[in-house]
Order: structure tokens, then sequence, then C-alpha cells
């Protein structure tokens, strides 16, 4: 997977690419405006991020601790060390119900598992009832932001898939009208789905209970009306009490789109008379990255996807070109724990501004694991051969003062004198999307001799 080659396609179309940058740049924005309205911001960040280094250092028994109480209360809790063995549990679930459909809400679990293609395969349906979700599977594509899945979709191309799915008239692309369309289309897989998965946002130790936060209320119609509820949760997801709950609920919606909370949190102990709840525990490489102390802080992610919405880098190259589940910077430390030679490139794709960890509510030195991942991999050699040979060559210059000197003469030279076809072509991967600027005459270092030297002839 090669971002760089993935992004420049999605650049290739440069109105998509600044709508999608402006999109997600007012959404920022909107995240800001939330923020200046809690004077105690910077506390909330801080506590949340201390519960989450207590839970990361204690894991083991709070995850004991949830299991004792769930299973108290009534839920079923399974253990999944991977993908396979949370996709076979809930076959299991499935084909002991006898159901070949399952009406599933916003999991960004499931789709790191692929979920949607295992049961497939098995026969089985899965309709996802998120909107944005919804959307991408009838498009046949995997989401593309882990809020907001369908952002890189105007709503004119989801018009025309709505008419070829659903049958909406042809060239409608009015929210409400293409949004009620969905609403009649999902109401009967609710009524006909005895079984319905969500994802957990928060489980918490203390009570044996779990969170769903969702901004169209998809995860209670499908919980509320199957017979069968399953939770898909990574081990991370867990909390110490419920007290700490209201701080990460305040941190949520505000980081993810500006709101002052999710429009439900729908909270979950024990399954109605009658029917069945199952909460299946998954790590999938989650202890592993446990185990990587320059990299165990990217256990706290709460999933809001403030980074992505601030990103300069994935604005303007879309989460597609990340070829991961979770796109963006929060992915781009995930993604090399998983498979570190597939996802080489990833922390390559990224400014290192900063801008990620600023915003990130729960504290992540995002942009501190990125360099660290690019150390690792140029390490492991699995940097392109054209740049770890340039790299090599750019640090003898640099370790060499009269070398370095030397070189800034001659490039600087060559390019005043160099014809502009020689500098600006494809083979020079800076110039493909810009001009080379005009090289100066003389570097820093010697306008500023030169400088001293007049000031000083000017003071004596």
């Amino acid at each position: 997977m090669d971002h760089a080659r993935q992004a420049a396609k999605f650049v290739q179309n440069q109105e998509r690419m600044h709508w999608h940058d402006k999109t997600l740049w007012f959404i920022r924005q909107k995240r800001d405006a939330a923020v200046k309205s809690i004077p105690e911001w910077e506390t909330l960040r801080e506590l949340a991020s201390q519960i989450k280094a207590n839970v990361l250092a204690n894991l083991d028994q709070y995850l004991v601790m949830f299991e004792e109480n769930a299973t108290r209360n009534g839920i079923k809790v399974h253990w999944a060390a991977n993908a396979a063995e949370h996709n076979q549990i809930v076959l299991s679930i499935l084909q002991a119900k006898g159901a070949k459909r399952m009406a599933k809400s916003k999991s960004m679990l499931t789709e790191e598992c692929h979920l949607n293609e295992f049961l497939a395969q098995h026969g089985i349906e899965v309709i996802d009832t998120d909107l944005g979700e919804r959307v991408v599977q009838l498009a046949h594509q995997p989401p593309s932001h882990i809020v907001l899945p369908a952002i890189h979709m105007k709503k004119e191309e989801i018009g025309e898939l709505f008419h070829e799915k659903l049958g909406t008239e042809k060239g409608a692309s009015d929210p409400k009208y293409l949004t009620e369309a969905a609403r009649q289309h999902l109401r009967q897989v609710f009524l006909q789905s005895r079984v319905a998965l969500t994802g957990v946002n928060f489980a918490i130790a203390e009570t044996g209970g779990f969170v769903v936060c969702t901004n169209e209320g998809n995860a209670d119609m499908g919980a509320h009306l199957a017979e069968v509820h399953i939770a898909s949760m990574g081990i991370e997801k867990i909390i110490p009490k419920q007290e700490h709950l209201g701080i990460f609920l305040r941190l949520l919606a505000r980081s993810a789109t500006g709101q002052p909370i999710t429009t439900y949190s729908s909270h979950f102990f024990r399954p109605r008379k009658g029917t069945e709840m199952h909460i299946i525990l998954v790590d999938n490489g989650r202890t592993e990255q446990l185990g990587r102390p320059d990299f165990r802080k990217s256990l706290y992610c709460i999933r809001c996807g403030a980074c992505m919405n601030t990103c300069p880098v994935y604005r303007r190259s879309g989460g597609h070109s990340y070829g991961y589940t979770v796109p963006g910077p929060i992915g781009s430390i995930l993604s090399p724990n998983v498979d570190m030679r597939q996802h080489a490139t990833l922390p390559f794709a990224s400014t290192l501004c900063g801008s990620c960890s600023d915003v990130c509510p729960v504290k992540i030195d995002i942009d501190q694991q990125l360099y660290k991942w690019r150390q690792i991999i140029a390490k492991e050699g699995l940097l392109p051969f054209s740049k770890h040979q340039g790299m090599k060559w750019l640090g003898r210059i640099f370790g060499n003062p009269a070398f370095y000197k030397a070189a800034g003469k001659v490039g600087r030279t060559a390019l005043r004198l160099a014809p502009e076809f020689l500098v600006n072509n494809p083979l020079n991967t800076w110039a493909k999307n810009r001009q080379m600027p005009q090289a100066p005459r003389q570097s820093f270092h010697e306008w500023y001799l030169q400088h001293k030297n007049k000031k000083n002839a000017t003071q004596e």
C-alpha cells in the first residue's frame, strides 16, 4: 500500500479535493467553537488522559471486573483474540438463532474485522443502518472517515446511488428527501431483523454496562426491536467507574462534530425479558500495541476523528488513500502495529505539524509517535530505495559543514542557470504539482556574515 500513489488519484479531481478540505476544516472550526465554550476543557483532557493511563496499566483487572459484573447482569461475555475469532462468535450466535439477516449500527471494530464480508460468505446479509455507512455499503466502498463514513461523496452522487439501489427519483439530491428514503428503506430492516449488532463507545468496569453514542438512533432501533443484541468492543474501550463517563461524553461529541453531546447516548446494562445480549471483547493486536511503550498511548483513542478533521494531509488526500480501517493520523500510528511492511508509507503521510496532537481530547502524542514509527521503519529497511539513498547522502552532506556549504552553492547555481524543463519536469516529484522557487544567490549564512561585517564596520 503506497499512500502517495493512492493520494495522487484523489488529488487528480481538484474540485473534490478542495471541497473535501474545506468541509473537514469547517468541522474543525465547529470543534474549536465548542471547545471555547468550556472553560475547563484542558482539565477534562487531562482527566481523560489520566483515566486512560490508569486503564491501560490495570487493563487485565478492569476487563475481569467488567466480565464479572456484565455476567451478573445477564449479559453473555465472549473473548476474541483476533478478527477470525470475533467473526466466528458472531456467526455462531446468528446460526443458533437461525438468522439470515442482521441489522448493524456503526462499528469500526467490525470494519477492522471485515465482518460483513465474512458473514456474506456464510449466507447472512448484513445491513448497515447508519446513514453514512449504508451509503458506502451500497456503493461497495469502505468508510473514508470513522465518524463521517461518506464524507468523500457529494449529495448528487448519493442521489444517483439511491436512484439505482432504492428507486428514488432520478436527479433528486435534496438531503431531506434522500434521508427520508433511507429511513423508509431501513425501517423494514429493523422490523425484520431478529439480531442486531452495535459497537461500544465506553464500557464501565464498575457496573458491567456499556454505552453506545449515535446521532441517528439507529443503534437503539436495532437493539430494542431485535431478539438478540450483539455488542462488539475493543478491549481498550473500558473505563473504571460510572462517574468517569461524563468526562468522556463531554469530550467526544465536541471533538467529533462540534456538538455539545451526541443526540443519543444509550446505556445498556442487561437484556430485556425474553431477549439475549452478548458482548464480544476483542484484542486483535491491541495487547501487542500495549506492549510497545512508545506507542501505548495510541490505545487512549476514543474514535472522535478530530485528528482527521485537522490534518492537512488527510483533508487533501481522502480516507481511502490510507488503505486501513482507521485512516488519518491515528490510523497511521495504529496500522504499522498490524502490518509494518504493508503500511510502511503511512507514518510519512504527515507534515508532523502537531495539529493532531493539539486537538486530541485524550492527549495522544500522535505527531511524536509518527516520528518514532518513521525511525523504526527506516531501521527495518522498509524505506524505498530512492528515499533510503537520498537520506543517506543528505546525512553525509549535513554532517560535514564544508561539504554542506559547497553543495549549497552548487545547488543554487544549478537551479538559477539550468533551463526550466530540467527542473520542473515529471522526474522531479516535488515539482509535479508546484513550481520550484527561484534559488537565492546566497545562503542565509552568507547573508548574515555580510550584514554582520557591514554593521561592525559602521560601528567602528
